[in-house]
């Protein structure tokens, strides 16, 4: 497999250190407020990197992905709400779970928040190191990396060193891009704000830190195989997470950097902070499924920008809804002899897809191998009523796609959308008996009326001598 590792700007063959298992680090979701689709066009993006690892080729994983707990952010956000910080950010970080499962990410191994108090530990014991190298210094309580320590500083963003402004230090969890200054490691405790006191003084990390602490706490000293996010995180968090983690350990940190570009709407990029976002639910309220916002935000390549627009949406609708037509169709495929051409062709075509994903993550070429063969196959169906394909046949096309939907994902999010009732089941139930109830009262108009309306939302209620069941209409 060849990916395009950031670092040196170029694809190059990887293989993890140990030639089985994949460590690999992806910074997950400040827990402020809900995710936007913008954030998990980086999500999916990295889980159908992981899938591909994993389920292509054939390596176990160690898959870390953090929440971000504790900055200027979910600090401010907090307080506005007056609750605690460990209760506000608890509501975003399920309902980031309850997003991730509705889109069919593939739970990773480790969700480590920055608050847990291992965490915090390996935050202290790093940035002792990080003292004991001489990278740090004090300052009104607060604790800083001084970038002037550090040779090749600004390695992974490539930044002018004649622009370093070492020496002049930042407080804040952001700035602005390309502006490097010496940042904070500990902060000094500001009143009303969450505090703690390992060592470093009392106060809290800063936000780079944690993130190079959790790495190598959870995926063991450096180099890491992959780290991973948003193009946004490689100035300053990603060069700082080096940064930190190099000067402590003397040790490279990772092997490769995989970063995912933009998510725009109306030609600027999808940000909380500009306030043009939509959400998973806000989709999901407009009609659209989950399935077709997965498929929309994989279907242009993770390293080039996607512009977001409801038309998309559509398309990957339609474009799933053939894919999941084409598979009934196979399914009902019966009897008939194997075909040695069909094999030939299904075998070229699972090696074509393998090809593309392998080369950095070829995803629009994946799916352009999936819909030739697609089209070859329902041609074939088309053939002598049907005798050109056999069962067997159908067997190793449904083998195929598959192996294609591993590393896709979009086929098993769409199957489970139609598995479950358009109503919510619950409210089926509820339904039902109360249906059952108008029958024994004889109010067989109320009774009718509930059965016509279940019908129009989608849901066929059929009775029987052992009970009434509903399916989908």
């Amino acid at each position: 497999m060849r990916l395009f590792n950031t670092l040196t700007r170029t694809e190059e063959d990887f293989v993890p250190a140990d030639g089985t298992t994949v460590r690999m680090y992806t910074c997950g979701l400040t827990v402020y407020a809900r995710g936007h689709i913008g954030n998990f066009r980086t999500f999916i993006s990295l889980d159908v990197l992981r899938r591909a690892l994993r389920h292509q080729e054939g390596y176990a994983m160690r898959h870390v992905m953090n929440f971000t707990d504790v900055d200027d952010k979910t600090i401010n956000a907090s307080q506005q709400a007056g609750m605690s910080l460990r209760d506000y950010t608890d509501l975003y970080i399920q309902a980031f779970r309850d997003d991730c499962a509705t889109l069919g990410l593939e739970p990773v191994e480790e969700n480590p928040r920055a608050t847990d108090d291992a965490n915090l530990r390996a935050m202290v014991d790093m940035i002792a190191q990080l003292k004991t190298h001489g990278h740090t210094y004090e300052s009104d309580g607060s604790t800083y990396f001084r970038i002037a320590t550090l040779p090749d500083y600004g390695k992974l963003a490539r930044l002018d060193h004649e622009g370093i402004q070492a020496g002049v230090r930042v407080d804040t969890d952001t700035y602005d891009k390309q502006d490097a200054r010496d940042f904070v490691l500990w902060k000094a405790t500001k009143a009303g704000e969450p505090t703690w006191d390992y060592g470093c003084g009392p106060g809290r990390p800063g936000w780079h830190i944690a993130c190079s602490a959790m790495a190598l706490r959870l995926l063991g000293e450096g180099p890491i195989d992959i780290h991973g996010g948003g193009i946004d995180l490689i100035f300053p968090h990603h060069e700082n997470e080096i940064a930190q983690a190099e000067g402590a350990t003397g040790r490279q940190f990772s092997r490769f950097w995989v970063h995912v570009e933009f998510l725009h709407l109306d030609h600027k990029k999808m940000s909380k902070s500009l306030g043009n976002v939509y959400n998973v639910q806000d989709i999901l309220d407009r009609g659209f499924k989950a399935s077709a916002l997965r498929y929309a935000l994989i279907s242009v390549h993770y390293r080039k920008q996607l512009t977001f627009s409801f038309e998309i949406l559509t398309q990957a609708d339609a474009a799933l809804t053939r894919l999941t037509d084409f598979l009934a169709r196979i399914d009902r495929v019966a009897g008939g002899d194997a075909h040695p051409e069909i094999a030939s062709r299904v075998t070229a075509a699972r090696e074509e897809f393998r090809s593309k994903i392998a080369s950095d993550l070829n995803v629009p070429g994946g799916l352009g191998v999936m819909f030739e063969l697609l089209r070859e196959m329902n041609a074939a169906m088309d053939q002598e009523g049907g005798r050109a394909l056999g069962a067997a046949d159908a067997d190793l096309i449904r083998e195929a796609f598959e192996e294609f939907d591993k590393v896709l994902g979009v086929v098993a999010v769409r199957r489970r959308e139609e598995a479950a009732p358009p109503v919510p089941e619950e409210e089926v139930r509820a339904l039902i008996d109360e249906r059952r109830q108008a029958r024994r009262d004889r109010q067989f108009g109320k009774a009718d009326d509930i059965r016509a309306g279940l019908e129009a939302r989608g849901v066929i209620l059929e009775d029987s001598p052992t009970g009434t069941r509903w399916k989908r209409k």
